[in-house]
């Protein structure tokens, strides 16, 4: 999952009581993404295009949802679009420093 602020333990002590919350917590193990340059990051980048180019109209049926979303996603892959990812080495050693062993 990523780091969005309701995916840690302290969300399901707030939502449930603690004795659920304890029992959902032995079952999982939460295995966090990196907060830049994850797949998941992408994924949300291209939902929001998804949204913004397709979805930002009222559709009235789920038929006509299918539709059009397999239309959009036709166009963009014969339009080969990328996403442009300006999460670049540099930006990655200052924001990862501490990931990084000193020379």
């Amino acid at each position: 999952m990523d780091n969005l602020n309701t995916h840690k333990t302290g969300s399901l002590y707030e939502t449930f009581q603690p004795k659920i919350a304890r029992a959902l917590l032995d079952r999982f193990e939460f295995i966090h993404t990196l907060k830049h340059g994850s797949w998941l990051n992408m994924a949300e980048i291209e939902l929001r295009v998804l949204s913004n180019q397709c979805l930002n109209r009222r559709i009235e049926t789920m038929t006509e949802v299918r539709y059009q979303v397999g239309a959009w996603g036709k166009e963009r892959n014969n339009k080969e679009a990328v996403i442009n990812w300006r999460f670049t080495t540099e930006d990655a050693r200052i924001k990862l420093k501490k990931l990084y062993p000193s020379v």
